[in-house]
């Protein structure tokens, strides 16, 4: 995965926390980004869409994971819940990203954002809404790795 893809994922966990947090529309923490210069090393098209898309399927993203968390998504630490709502956005919507990608990348953002394994909690619920969301491209997989089915 490139770096630049991997920096638009950590600007929209920042910007997606900003507005859980601030209450501000999404449209003016855009705004902020661009002129601070926060998406310099990002791809700027893949930014936007997962802070525009996170908010628009937002209650989509919220059952996925209210499916699989201990507690109401409301109550997840903002920080693992920016990063939950943004990987669980992926599972749901970026058919064309392999689901252990998108896990890797969520684990990688828990350890860079989150707090002493925090990892460890988006990687089991991430886990679960792939095992649901994504069934059918963990099968073939699975068949494929075993040699029952070629991919």
């Amino acid at each position: 995965m490139s770096q630049v893809r991997t920096n638009a994922r950590k600007a929209a966990v920042q910007a997606l926390y900003q507005w859980q947090m601030t209450g501000q529309t999404i449209t003016s923490i855009e705004i902020q980004f661009h002129e601070e210069e926060r998406l310099k090393d990002c791809q700027k098209s893949y930014f936007a869409e997962l802070f525009h898309g996170v908010p628009e399927h937002l209650d989509a993203i919220d059952h996925a994971l209210n499916c699989f968390t201990d507690r109401p998504v409301d109550s997840i630490d903002p920080v693992e819940r920016a990063i939950l709502r943004l990987s669980v956005y992926e599972l749901l919507h970026r058919l064309d990203m392999p689901y252990r990608v998108v896990i890797n990348e969520g684990i990688n953002l828990a350890k860079y954002f989150g707090a002493d394994g925090s990892h460890k909690y988006v990687n089991g619920i991430l886990d679960k809404v792939a095992q649901q969301s994504r069934a059918t491209e963990i099968t073939m997989k699975a068949a494929a790795k075993n040699g029952t089915v070629r991919i």
